[in-house]
């Protein structure tokens, strides 16, 4: 079955940075796009960051361009996140996602086109 794991998480002052991590098994990983979400309590679970199955191509939401960096390791079926400059307002619950296809499509953000999602890693930032 498909398992889907993230990691790296954890409480980082503002200003810091942190790396996520998400290992996705039982699928062949390189023929989806992946997508971190996050979800902040008595919030919506909103897109972060999207990437192509190749890496080539990358989408970010407004509140986190400039300062998150989405990649991916195919021969390792890893997708990262690289989150800088951090703010109290990036503080949430992080998902890895796998997409419908290959592609960071129109609707990449829409928590319903997820395939499967990961359990999630909390990320703390304190001012």
């Amino acid at each position: 079955q498909v398992q889907v794991v993230e990691s790296g998480g954890g409480l980082v002052q503002a200003g810091g940075s942190l790396r996520l991590s998400c290992t996705a098994s039982g699928l062949t990983f390189g023929d989806y796009a992946m997508v971190w979400f996050r979800q902040a309590p008595g919030k919506e679970r909103e897109g972060v960051s999207c990437i192509n199955w190749y890496g080539t191509y990358t989408l970010y939401a407004d509140s986190v361009k400039g300062r998150f960096t989405i990649s991916r390791s195919n021969p390792y079926n890893t997708l990262y996140l690289q989150m800088n400059s951090l703010k109290p307002e990036d503080t949430a619950m992080y998902y890895c996602a796998v997409g419908q296809d290959a592609r960071c499509s129109a609707s990449w953000s829409t928590p319903s086109r997820v395939q499967y999602w990961g359990q999630g890693t909390q990320v703390t930032v304190s001012s």
